[in-house]
């Protein structure tokens, strides 16, 4: 891939290349970890707060928020019957994702058997 020096306008932000655009995006400890547990289906906040077990809640509501805005997940409020439910899924344009976030995931399987230790749990 060749590199050119130029400057990318995305979300009234400048970025020097494109991989700059998805780190802040899906950047960060929580984004991608959040959006590769909802690739499969849509989970309610409770469900990824359990299937996150180091995430504090502060950390998993600013992160869906974010996520949000940056319009890579949706989230709907069923308000037809008591408790309130609140149900989050990746948008189209976070579908587009999956098949990083797979690669990314894979790798990341490879490197904890050959250079950590995976404890189930």
């Amino acid at each position: 891939m060749e590199h050119k020096k130029r400057l990318i306008k995305y979300n009234d932000k400048m970025f020097s290349c494109a991989t700059s655009i998805a780190m802040e995006l899906i950047g960060g400890k929580w984004k991608s970890v959040i959006l590769i547990y909802l690739t499969d289906a849509p989970k309610r906040y409770n469900e990824l707060r359990k299937l996150i077990s180091t995430i504090t809640e502060r950390t998993l509501s600013l992160q869906l928020k974010q996520l949000e805005k940056d319009g890579l997940i949706t989230r709907k409020v069923y308000t037809k019957k008591p408790p309130l439910k609140v149900e989050y899924a990746l948008t189209d344009f976070g579908k587009s994702l999956t098949p990083v976030l797979q690669a990314i995931a894979e790798w990341g399987m490879t490197v904890a058997e050959d250079k950590g230790e995976v404890i189930e749990g």
